[in-house]
């Protein structure tokens, strides 16, 4: 790492070599953030490293959120930066596709849906309070819809970012030197958003690109710790 990246601003983002997470590490690249990135593929996110490193300092840590060995690895990652201003908990697991009704889900599918969107990002926003603390940081947690709606099909995934939703509000009322926020950012044109709806045409929705100018507003304003909707924080456009 080149000395300055210490006196910059440094994201984690999990799940960060393609949707969502992969346009947040550009969009933070843009600015400037240091990052530290990780995704299970080692492929998919060297590529996505190399597409960032022209811009930012960037540590790529392959690896499954739900391994405590890995999750070491990454406090490691923030601890040889010497900071970290946000924590972006955006890996998850949507289930089997097509979906399961809940009565009929496989237990064992359900439990990997709650180890990867529940309990992965508590375990590692766990680890990381300290860092957070003293960098009065940001914890943005990915949210969805499905967390406040009830789709039929949805009932493992939905619960499970009920769950992290209710988490997000305990954790931002133990720890006030930190906002935290469960961010619903819409529907996107997603490889998970995709395999929820198999066979189907959903180029409708909008790439993960254009929604990180709203998280980049949400970080710029840092309201009061709760659920939002990426929509809420939409750049006004003229007229």
């Amino acid at each position: 790492m080149t000395p300055h990246s210490l006196t910059r601003p440094v994201a984690l983002i999990t799940g960060a070599s393609a949707g969502l997470g992969l346009a947040l590490a550009h969009g933070l690249a843009d600015r400037g953030w240091a990052l530290i990135i990780d995704a299970r593929s080692a492929d998919a996110l060297k590529d996505a490293a190399d597409a960032l490193a022209d811009r930012t300092d960037v540590v790529p840590l392959a690896g499954d959120v739900t391994d405590a060995e890995h999750r070491a690895d990454l406090v490691e990652a923030v601890g040889e930066l010497g900071r970290l201003d946000l924590l972006v908990n955006n890996a998850s697991y949507l289930g089997p596709s097509p979906l399961q009704r809940l009565a009929a889900a496989d237990l064992d599918e359900l439990r990997r849906v709650y180890e990867v969107d529940v309990i992965a990002p508590i375990a590692l926003t766990q680890a990381l309070i300290p860092e957070l603390t003293a960098a009065a940081g940001t914890v943005v947690n990915i949210s969805s819809d499905a967390a406040v709606e009830a789709y039929e099909g949805w009932g493992g995934y939905g619960s499970a970012k009920a769950a992290l939703d209710h988490a997000s509000r305990v954790l931002a009322a133990e720890h006030l030197d930190i906002v935290v926020y469960a961010v619903d950012p819409g529907d996107l044109r997603t490889a998970m958003h995709q395999a929820a709806f198999p066979g189907e045409d959903i180029s409708d929705r909008p790439e993960p690109a254009s929604v990180v100018p709203a998280f980049l507003q949400l970080l710029d304003a840092r309201p009061a710790s709760g659920r939002y909707r990426a929509a809420e924080f939409a750049p006004a456009v003229a007229s």
